[in-house]
């Protein structure tokens, strides 16, 4: 009978070969600003979508609410853009 091995230790993650830390953190951050550019137009739109619905069944206006609240979700997103690409 063998006695029981010792746990290797854990492997230290490998580098990207050719990318600095610095061009690694420049590439998450690209990567998290278009994760927050598309979730912000996603839910922008969704809300406006949502509030138009909502309205035109209590109020029975449809489809006019939809596509006012539709049109203002959109204004939203793209105001979100263009004042975030102010600050670069």
């Amino acid at each position: 009978m063998q006695p029981p091995s010792e746990p290797k230790p854990p492997e230290k993650p490998k580098k990207l070969p050719g990318f600095t830390k610095n061009q690694r953190n420049e590439t998450m951050r690209a990567i998290s600003l278009i994760t927050q550019i598309a979730i912000t137009i996603m839910i922008t739109i969704a809300l406006g979508v949502f509030i138009g619905r909502s309205l035109d069944n209590w109020l029975g206006t449809s489809p006019w609410l939809l596509l006012l609240f539709t049109f203002f979700g959109m204004g939203a997103a793209f105001k979100f853009i263009y004042d975030l690409s102010n600050r670069f």
